[in-house]
């Protein structure tokens, strides 16, 4: 009769690997979207205001739009 073994364990620092990995994805994406807003707003800055009100940006802060716009996209 053959013994089957049922469970496995990780590897060897398998665990914290994968740990660095997710971490090195946090902050990746993370600088890409601070890329993003800094874009974004550096965009929105060269517009008149007649021309953000027509987007229906009128009195609304560029900085923080910019930074909205990156976290969605994130």
């Amino acid at each position: 009769m053959a013994v089957i073994e049922t469970s496995r364990v990780a590897p060897f620092g398998a665990i914290s690997v994968f740990r660095a990995v997710q971490f090195g994805e946090r902050v990746i994406r993370a600088v890409r979207a601070r890329i993003v807003a800094e874009r974004t707003h550096s965009e929105l800055v060269k517009l008149s205001p007649a021309q953000l009100r027509d987007i229906g940006l009128g009195d609304r802060d560029l900085g923080e739009f910019a930074a909205e716009i990156a976290r969605r996209r994130g």
